[in-house]
């Protein structure tokens, strides 16, 4: 009888630490599942699907810090391929400086106005020019705000009867702005001006 009554209790106590284990292997596991939702929440936050042609591209957000000299050199560039850029069309030259201007203060604006001023784009109407603009490299002091820039390219005029291909260096600095549609990068090309555009080849064509 007393033998018995061990074997009870003994199966009495392996049972209630079976039933431990059990409760603890429960908040483990519970505990594995809520990190791993918790980290798959995060995970997907960083997930960004932009639509484009049709098609979803998955895009990855970082901290903006990280992405600065990219966009920076992103935001020069696209001001001088639009400011640039010309074909002997009115609204097309107006679309394009409009939109230059929109990522650049009253320093670029003065120059489009001394140009029109001049029939530069006149005279890239009634020449049928078309002109190009090629980023070779791109400058950028990221150790002093505004963000010091000095911006080289090749500019290229192709005319009826001839190309000609011209330097292109220009200097200016950035300032942070709040981001739009128009100024998608969230800076501001602040006193800029055109350092050298001289001739460096004209190429007769037949």
């Amino acid at each position: 009888m007393f033998q018995q009554m061990k074997n009870i209790d003994t199966a009495f106590r392996q049972i209630k630490w079976f039933c431990y284990l059990l409760i603890i292997a429960c908040v483990v596991i519970s505990c594995y599942a809520v990190y791993k939702s918790y980290q798959s929440e995060n995970d997907f936050r960083q997930h960004i699907y932009i639509l484009a042609n049709g098609k979803a591209l998955e895009a990855f957000s970082a901290d903006r810090n990280e992405n600065i000299p990219v966009e920076a050199r992103d935001h020069i560039a696209s001001f001088h391929h639009n400011f640039f850029t010309l074909d002997p069309d009115e609204k097309v030259i107006q679309a394009n400086i409009t939109k230059a201007l929109y990522l650049a203060d009253n320093s670029a604006a003065k120059v489009y106005s001394d140009l029109k001023e001049q029939g530069y784009f006149t005279n890239i109407i009634s020449g049928n020019i078309s002109q190009q603009v090629s980023v070779d490299s791109i400058a950028l002091d990221m150790n002093v705000y505004p963000y010091r820039f000095r911006f080289y390219g090749t500019e290229k005029l192709i005319r009826t009867t001839s190309i000609v291909t011209r330097s292109l260096i220009t200097e200016g600095q950035l300032r942070n702005v709040s981001r739009s549609d128009n100024n998608p990068h969230g800076f501001l090309i602040e006193k800029w001006s055109t350092i050298e555009n001289k001739d460096l080849n004209i190429q007769n064509r037949e």
